[in-house]
């Protein structure tokens, strides 16, 4: 078998298990893609060592015959996710040098079933972004261009350098986390399958914390089969988790049937905004289109209190933001600043913070900081919890109502080029999570899938929102918009 990187999940278990290939193959396919991808920027921490020692011990397991699902699989891991031994800097200068004693539950599960990994992933500092434009490491890179066109291009965010990995064929899939969107956006602009599950679904524990009540883990993968079976493993009840749900995880694959006849699709009036590419309003039609044709049925539905969604998201993301940040001192681990003859520990403090966050982590610092605050909290803070329960109850409404599951655009445009939106206003960049924050602050399962190009040739995504903790019905539904939308675009390898 040749270019077995470019393999997905699902076809390379099977090969596995029909002893076409072996895991320590597949591992050193990923390998060299892996060392021929420095352009993009996507890996920056390389543990071959790691990946070849787990690629072996996978291949034995399997001649066993006892072998999970994930089992001898190459991935690549987020760098917000806690690895044990290996550097897991959130991509943020203040954690230069901290190589965690332990390891973060999901990476556990996963590793427990045999995947292998093949190191850490770009991303957001601290997850703070929306282009992977934040990151201590520099920039990634996605493998798509525009037309003829040179110019690098984002892959999104916080989780770029999972969707740069995956849709570059560097490894079959990878982990990423989602606070406001940070799966879902970077899967549409690459043209990959990403989903975050209910909130309380995957364990938060050994994952650094951006916003508590938002950040959840989720696959990025290369279709909607391997998202299925890479969410089964990364899901379940830990105890060291106080939101982590008791209930079991079903078998997700075992639920892609492909059969959605009489399931009913939400389309949300309030998710018409003004300005919407025609390129976006047309996918977000034939989507619907397709959905019918496979048997649903579409109605329209309104989700009211949608505008107040993104004030509310950047009031209480960067408030929760402030407050765990607050670790990240100097004192224990991670960064300290040189001081000078004479400073104390208020200086140690503030000069450690200066040097170790960058501007966008800075900027959401303070914002968290000043809606916490004595004069503002009833203002900013306690307003905006008040209107996410809003939000939650539109949602609510909707699924007693009957609908199954909700159609949307999963982004406002197609990926853009790097430096393209500039510091100037930050606004314009906080935009691009215009269609997914609802479902963080609802706690809802979201997924994107790939559904068209654009006229520059850019791949743009279409968003399923779930019943909670009904993933695999979710999935089912997204598998056939899959199969109707056809999409099998790659990007050409400039790299």
């Amino acid at each position: 078998m040749s270019e077995l990187n470019k393999l997905g999940l699902a076809e390379a278990r099977d090969a596995l298990r029909a002893g076409d290939v072996t895991s320590v193959e597949l591992t050193e396919a990923c390998l060299k893609a892996i060392d021929d991808a420095d352009a993009l920027n996507a890996f920056v921490h390389k543990t071959p060592e790691i990946a070849l020692e787990r690629a072996k011990a996978a291949d034995d397991r399997i001649k066993t015959g006892d072998a999970p699902s994930m089992c001898g699989l190459p991935i690549g891991i987020k760098d917000l996710f806690c690895t044990k031994g290996v550097p897991s800097q959130a991509a943020s200068k203040i954690l230069d040098g901290f190589k965690p004693e332990y390891e973060s539950t999901v990476s556990q599960q996963l590793a427990d079933a045999g995947a292998v990994m093949l190191g850490k992933l770009n991303m957001d500092e601290f997850a703070m972004g929306s282009s992977n434009e934040t990151s201590v490491y520099g920039n990634a890179v996605s493998p798509w261009r525009r037309g003829n066109d040179d110019a690098q291009l984002t892959p999104g965010g916080s989780s770029g350098g999972s969707a740069s990995a995956v849709a570059a064929d560097l490894c079959l899939a990878a982990t990423g986390t989602d606070t406001g969107g940070s799966i879902r956006q970077p899967a549409a602009f690459v043209g990959i399958t990403g989903i975050k599950p209910t909130y309380g679904r995957c364990s938060r524990w050994g994952i650094v914390a951006f916003a508590s009540s938002l950040d959840q883990a989720g696959p990025m993968t290369k279709n909607v089969r391997d998202a299925a079976i890479m969410l089964e493993t990364m899901c379940g009840h830990d105890p060291k988790d106080s939101t982590s749900a008791e209930l079991a995880v079903p078998d997700f694959e075992a639920m892609l049937t492909g059969d959605i006849k009489g399931k009913k699709i939400g389309i949300p009036k309030e998710y018409r905004m003004d300005g919407m590419p025609a390129e976006i309003e047309k996918l977000w039609a034939d989507g619907a289109e397709m959905l019918k044709a496979a048997g649903a049925g579409i109605v329209d539905i309104s989700l009211p209190h949608t505008k107040y969604a993104l004030p509310a998201y950047y009031v209480i993301a960067p408030a929760e933001a402030s407050s765990n940040l607050a670790r990240y001192d100097g004192v224990r681990y991670g960064r300290r600043a040189q001081l000078a003859q004479g400073d104390g520990i208020t200086e140690m403090y503030e000069k450690t913070r200066a040097e170790g966050f960058g501007p966008e982590v800075q900027r959401r610092v303070m914002i968290g900081t000043y809606v916490l605050s004595a004069g503002f909290y009833d203002a900013y803070y306690n307003r905006a919890r008040r209107v996410r329960t809003l939000i939650k109850k539109d949602f609510e409404d909707v699924f007693a109502a009957g609908v199954d599951a909700i159609l949307t655009p999963a982004t406002p445009s197609a990926s853009f080029g790097l430096g393209e939106m500039t510091d100037a206003d930050p606004v314009q960049m906080y935009l691009n999570d215009v269609f997914t924050v609802t479902v963080n602050l609802a706690g809802l399962p979201g997924i994107s899938v790939p559904a068209g190009l654009d006229g520059q040739g850019l791949p743009l995504g279409l968003q399923l929102i779930g019943r909670p903790w009904e993933e695999g019905d979710l999935l089912n539904t997204a598998y056939a918009l899959e199969d109707a939308a056809g999409f099998v675009a790659k990007p050409g390898k400039w790299w």
